[in-house]
């Protein structure tokens, strides 16, 4: 087949079957809202005639799914489907970014990244099988419950589950243009505390020593080692209970983006060095989870790319392949030098925001690339 199948993918009947997932909030710190994604999408794998495999969850965090699509050599390794059904956006936002399509566009918590993608690459499958098309190699599907806080209780899970197929697919988003990611930065992430000494801040103030100052003018120095190639961001910080108190602890997180492995290294001494028990206020800087560089133009993702710039010209669009940053589990499998195409999924804006949202167009176009990818890899 060099062509992508002729398959009935319907706008409307994607968008009604999103609305379910959309609407199951699942932030990745409450397992439960997180595991109730993965029983509905547990049931809708099922009903396609997968081998489903739920596999608990560690670390407090959710549980992970294990599909096994119908085909004569299932089981036996072909290509790897990988996404995460944990979001960013906690219990409740849907009364603030409710699901709902404005003209071209489509808004919802999660739908961007990466629910939208996942869903699009699973009613690929459903239509083939539908259609009574068997793929030239078998297809497996995993979802995890952890990718937006690094993934720290799957890693090994996504590592071997990839070891044994030859090709993985991660339907992240879409680059800004459209395109495709073919390696990405590193991503490291980093715990930080400050401890002072406590103090009644109005009768003794000059005896107490602030965690949140200390920890404050950190910050600056931290941001300020960003450059072009290495990247840091204070994104978390908290301390204090009483504004009367000086606050004797202070916790922050850290992140930190860098384009090689030899920028990621000097940045993580860079970080390590501002441990300090000298003074009257102590930093502890600890390392937290890490997701290696990922080199690109490995020939095996090339020949992806070259496949998929090839589907898409016939489907109608062009598809670019660049590195970029932002870590995904393509991290794992790219840096193992497995053929790995990422950001496949769908195109929008917003993710991470109260904005998020998905061009409406992108569903079938996202879907007929799917269904050609599914038909040509192994061929």
């Amino acid at each position: 087949m060099t062509t992508p199948p002729d398959l009935p993918f319907d706008t409307e009947e994607m968008l009604a079957g999103l609305k379910p997932w959309i609407e199951t909030e699942s932030p990745t710190f409450d397992a439960a809202a997180v595991n109730r994604m993965m029983d509905l999408v547990q049931h809708e794998m099922a009903a396609l005639g997968a081998r489903v495999e739920r596999i608990p969850g560690r670390m407090g965090l959710g549980d992970s799914l294990r599909a096994t699509m119908p085909h004569p050599r299932a089981g036996q390794g072909g290509i790897l489907l990988l996404g995460h059904l944990d979001t960013v956006h906690p219990v409740g936002t849907l009364a603030k970014l409710p699901f709902r399509r404005e003209g071209d566009i489509c808004f919802g918590p999660g739908l961007m990244d990466m629910k939208g993608g996942n869903y699009v690459y699973l009613d690929a499958l459903r239509k083939l099988l539908a259609a009574g098309i068997e793929t030239p190699l078998p297809v497996t599907v995993l979802f995890t419950p952890d990718e937006e806080i690094g993934t720290p209780s799957t890693r090994t899970l996504i590592e071997a589950e990839a070891r044994r197929h030859k090709y993985i697919l991660v339907p992240e988003p879409a680059r800004p243009d459209g395109g495709a990611v073919i390696g990405r930065y590193a991503i490291a992430r980093f715990n930080l505390q400050t401890r002072g000494k406590p103090s009644h801040a109005g009768w003794a103030l000059r005896d107490g020593r602030s965690a949140i100052a200390e920890m404050a003018r950190s910050v600056a120095l931290i941001e300020d080692m960003t450059s072009d190639d290495c990247t840091f961001s204070v994104g978390v910080f908290h301390a204090g209970q009483w504004v009367n108190c000086v606050s004797s602890v202070c916790d922050a997180e850290v992140l930190s983006m860098a384009k090689t492995q030899e920028l990621l290294d000097a940045g993580v001494a860079r970080m390590l060095a501002l441990n300090s028990d000298e003074g009257d206020v102590v930093m502890e800087v600890r390392r937290g989870v890490t997701r290696p560089v990922w080199e690109p133009d490995q020939p095996g993702t090339m020949a992806m790319l070259a496949l998929a710039q090839d589907i898409s010209a016939q489907i109608g669009f062009e598809m670019t392949g660049a590195s970029a940053g932002g870590g995904s589990d393509g991290n794992f499998t790219g840096f193992l030098g497995l053929p790995t195409l990422d950001s496949i999924g769908v195109r929008g804006k917003g993710l991470h925001t109260l904005n998020e949202h998905i061009e409406v167009d992108s569903l079938v176009e996202r879907a007929r690339l799917a269904a050609g990818l599914y038909c040509r890899l192994g061929a």
